[in-house]
């Protein structure tokens, strides 16, 4: 046990004042005379480790005394703390105080365009100068640039999770092409693309059936088989797992829709049925809508918002970078290129959607073999 030489002395020299028998009287000898600024074994009392002063470890406290509205702000924090916190406020970046606990948006913006227009911070009360910035925000603030609280490190999303059936990896990584499929309310959309990242085929067809009458299944039939025979051969088919909860009872016409378009595409798409410790891989595999919204942050909440600008970015790096993330053969750019403006509604979410879940399994398949 590592004792500090001044709580010792003063056990010391509380039992010798209390007589010979004393708890903590001492023998003449039997300690030896500490050196201050030491912790010392009392087992052996030769290990000897040194250790900052009391005074530095007293400074590092936060704070020492308790901060209230009518006490001043510098006087909370000791002049090593004061000096951390003018640094970052004066020096970091929007972005840097962004990341401070209660900066994140409007006072961030409102710290820089006050050091701007009035200087730097010369002490943490006109701190609170600042817009949206009080008394008490500002002893949050304080704190939090003191003790930063650590990172967590973001969770990457896993591709095998969310396909199913589950299936082994090696015949992921062999394919050479896959076709991603989408299921809409009224068209099925698909993107070919192989395994390079290059876009082969791209587009999609309208199924006036769907969602007609009392879902007549010859009539999705008859829009289905059309699908299907124009979809080029790959190695796998992805078709998207909506997220519709079932508890959302207004929803479940559209659900039912869904079940049936994916359970003929599965019908007529996979020459045989699966069987789990077969040799041969399965050629129709659902990949889940959740999986690719979160791997391009396309997530609000439990929602998934428009792929459509994440698309016209890869078109633009397409012809921008040497290296795209995704490469588009001239014609599909130049059919497509006013396709997903703003303002020209969502008449292709579908297709976006399907060139979305392509370029995620590949990315996803990529970083879970690392």
């Amino acid at each position: 046990m590592l004792v500090a030489r001044r709580l010792v002395s003063t056990f010391i020299q509380r039992g010798n004042n209390s007589g010979p028998s004393g708890l903590f009287s001492r023998p003449h000898g039997a300690f030896p005379e500490l050196e201050p600024r030491y912790l010392q074994c009392t087992c052996c009392w030769r290990s000897r480790v040194p250790v900052a002063g009391f005074e530095t470890l007293n400074a590092n406290l936060i704070p020492t005394a308790p901060c209230t509205d009518d006490l001043s702000l510098d006087t909370c924090f000791t002049a090593d703390q004061r000096e951390v916190i003018l640094r970052t406020l004066n020096n970091a970046t929007e972005l840097e105080l962004a990341g401070v606990k209660l900066l994140r948006g409007r006072k961030s913006v409102n710290i820089v365009d006050y050091r701007t227009k009035n200087g730097p911070f010369r002490s943490l009360e006109s701190v609170v100068n600042v817009p949206l910035l009080k008394h008490k925000s500002a002893l949050v603030v304080f704190n939090s640039i003191l003790n930063p609280l650590k990172k967590e490190k973001k969770v990457k999303v896993q591709l095998m999770k969310f396909i199913k059936p589950e299936v082994d990896r090696a015949w992921l990584e062999e394919a050479t092409s896959i076709v991603s499929i989408i299921c809409g309310t009224n068209k099925v959309a698909w993107a070919h693309v192989d395994r390079g990242m290059m876009v082969l085929d791209w587009q999609q067809l309208d199924c006036p059936n769907f969602l007609k009458g009392t879902y007549i299944a010859s009539s999705y039939l008859n829009d289905i088989s059309n699908v299907v025979s124009q979809l080029p051969p790959a190695d796998f088919y992805l078709v998207e797992k909506p997220s519709i909860s079932l508890q959302n009872t207004t929803l479940f016409p559209i659900m039912a829709h869904m079940r049936s378009v994916e359970a003929m595409l599965f019908a007529l798409l996979e020459p045989k049925i699966y069987q789990a410790d077969s040799n041969t891989p399965p050629r129709v595999l659902n990949m889940m809508r959740l999986a690719v919204g979160r791997h391009f942050g396309l997530m609000v909440g439990e929602s998934r918002t428009s792929g459509a600008q994440a698309v016209r970015q890869m078109m633009t790096e397409s012809v921008t970078q040497k290296l795209p993330r995704l490469n588009f053969p001239q014609d599909l750019l130049l059919k497509y290129r006013n396709a997903f403006q703003m303002g020209r509604g969502r008449g292709g979410e579908e297709l976006c959607d399907a060139l979305l879940q392509a370029v995620a399994f590949y990315e996803l398949l990529s970083e879970s073999s690392r």
